[in-house]
């Protein structure tokens, strides 16, 4: 997993002192003290979402607010996916690129009643309030309110019952879509989302709320689970991760992220090249691949076909419910085909692998 610092100021969330008291392993990630795992493990924390309910901390994402009447406007400008399909209580998932298609990051959008409420990547705070800014046109406003907002995930097949006693909103709600809500007594957003291919809820709040939120859904079952169960959960699913899978040298198709690029709305910023793109086709794929010898994949790892490198790994983890490594990769087209053998050198050896269709684990409980 990347951990990076971003400064020499490591920030802590409202849940720090949650996370010592349970001994949480603590390790500095996109400038935020964070919990990687707890003492139970991370197998017992990746089952517990799997199989039950876990609850995440992820306090660390990024939150703008953007109003006025030119809000959509500016969005259809930024991001690649159309917002004006948005309805008051739904959430998008979406991306900015450069000029030259590059992915600037990936990010969710919700439609509140007052205008719009973006969530980015803890990593590029900064570099994305800046990057928006830059084409903020008057009488439109764009406020970053990331220190004022903390957020954790509850997720798992039991999520739904656990939260509904805390809350009187009906949680059968569709994926992507969110509600004002109150939950264990503080108003907080309640959003039919989440990072691990489970039915699960994502709890925007304050500082104050969100320590007694995740303290009563721990107290009757809820499992803390860190950062490390979460990226071997999202992994399974092939959802990208900012500055493994995608960065600003890799373009939405290449990526897999062409159903999140609306290429018959008004032009975005990138869209003429990101057209050129699918018109002469990408000349690499992001694929996903499991292992068919005993290794891990790590994140810079070669791939080969045919007695040549043709490409590198840039997720990589051992599956606990298939027991066995799997990974996302780019790989030369056309070598991205579902069923090509492929071979990935670990370890001065080059192990048999074979691309499959995403994702890894096919959830139906996700929809429910």
């Amino acid at each position: 997993m990347k951990m990076e610092i971003l400064d020499n100021k490591i920030q802590k969330t409202a849940l720090y002192k949650s996370h010592k008291m349970l001994n949480a392993k603590m390790v500095p990630f996109c400038g935020f003290e964070m919990p990687i795992s707890y003492p139970e493990g991370i197998q017992s924390e990746y089952y517990s979402v799997r199989n039950d309910v876990g609850i995440f901390d992820v306090s660390h994402m990024g939150e703008f607010i953007i109003t006025g009447p030119n809000a959509l406007q500016l969005l259809q400008k930024v991001t690649i996916n159309d917002v004006s399909k948005l309805d008051v209580g739904q959430a998008q998932y979406s991306a900015m690129c450069y000029e030259d298609g590059g992915i600037v990051d990936d990010l969710i959008i919700y439609r509140k009643s007052d205008g719009y409420f973006m969530v980015v990547n803890a990593a590029n705070i900064q570099k994305d309030f800046d990057w928006i800014n830059q084409y903020v046109p008057n009488g439109t406003h764009l406020k970053n309110i990331s220190s004022d907002i903390s957020l954790v995930a509850v997720q798992g097949p039991r999520s739904r019952k656990l939260l509904s006693q805390f809350t009187d909103i009906d949680l059968v709600m569709p994926f992507y879509s969110f509600k004002e809500a109150v939950v264990c007594g503080f108003y907080v957003m309640v959003s039919r989302t989440g990072y691990t291919g489970e039915l699960g809820f994502e709890i925007y709040a304050s500082e104050e709320a969100v320590i007694t939120i995740w303290d009563e859904l721990i107290k009757v079952g809820a499992q803390p689970a860190g950062l490390a169960a979460r990226d071997i959960l999202r992994l399974e699913m092939s959802y990208c991760l900012y500055g493994n899978d995608i960065d600003e040298t890799i373009n939405p198709l290449e990526a897999g992220l062409g159903w999140i690029t609306s290429l018959d709305k008004e032009k975005f910023i990138g869209f003429d090249r990101i057209q050129q793109e699918k018109k002469v086709g990408s000349k690499r794929r992001l694929v996903a691949f499991s292992m068919r010898e005993r290794g891990i994949p790590r994140p810079g790892y070669k791939v080969y076909a045919e007695g040549r490198n043709i490409g590198y790994v840039t997720s990589g983890t051992q599956s606990p419910l298939l027991n066995t490594g799997i990974g996302l990769a780019y790989v030369d087209t056309p070598f991205n085909k579902i069923g090509q053998q492929i071979s990935i050198a670990i370890r001065d050896k080059l192990l048999e692998t074979i691309i499959i269709k995403a994702p890894f684990i096919n959830n139906t409980s996700l929809h429910h």
